[in-house]
């Protein structure tokens, strides 16, 4: 499993939304759902039809981590769109589990913190603490962890600074990642399009517009468009 796929942890670039049918991969799938999509069915859909191509991959190569790391994203983002908390701890296993086979592969490390802190912000400390077991702290340990891994990309150090921010729009890590993925390595769409919605976020943390600062960090993460 490479390091540039996660969460791409995350978003499809133009080119391949106009490649053939045929060409457009689970992963991609994924990311065009948690990025583009504006609508909880809709998002279902693409999650759901995801979900099935990693299935298949795994039919055919039980071992394939890829095709693992899609189905974990697809089950946990189904989770994230309907609050199932089933679907939530079943993706934070399958996570761990690549993180434990891959400990310095970024994109398993980042899922791992990625699943806590999103926990966190979707049901609050306290109560994913004592729903799934999510924990802040462990969320930017792997988080912070990925970004140490991640080869200076600004995919890690973006979404671990989006992740932070839109928690704590003053959290001062936060702005530190939120500045390295603005000046981050791009090899990948995905690495362009958070050291986008980094540099977007430059202006209102220099001018202490908080308000502003969270409200950018919640929309550039997955689903943080999606009227629910």
């Amino acid at each position: 499993m490479t390091a540039g796929r996660y969460w791409a942890v995350s978003l499809c670039a133009a080119a391949v939304l106009a490649a053939p049918a045929q060409a457009i991969t689970p992963r991609q799938i994924l990311s065009d759902a948690a990025f583009e999509a504006r609508d909880k069915a809709a998002a279902l859909a693409q999650i759901a039809r995801a979900e099935a191509g990693a299935a298949a991959q795994l039919a055919r190569d039980p071992g394939d981590a890829d095709a693992t790391l899609t189905r974990a994203m697809a089950i946990g983002y189904r989770a994230k769109l309907n609050h199932d908390r089933g679907d939530a701890l079943a993706a934070r296993r399958m996570f761990e589990a690549l993180a434990a086979a891959h400990p310095r592969d970024p994109e398993a490390v980042a899922a791992v913190g990625t699943w806590h802190l999103d926990s966190v912000g979707e049901l609050g400390g306290l109560i994913a603490g004592m729903a799934l077991g999510a924990k802040k702290s462990a969320g930017y340990q792997a988080l912070d962890r990925a970004v140490a891994l991640g080869g200076g990309r600004a995919m890690f150090s973006g979404l671990a600074g989006l992740m932070r921010l839109s928690l704590d729009p003053k959290d001062a890590r936060g702005r530190q990642l939120i500045e390295a993925a603005a000046a981050g390595r791009v090899a990948e769409p995905i690495d362009r399009i958070l050291q986008r919605s980094a540099a977007a976020l430059i202006e209102p943390l220099k001018a202490g517009n908080y308000k502003a600062v969270g409200r950018l960090a919640k929309e550039s993460l997955p689903f943080g468009r999606v009227k629910r």
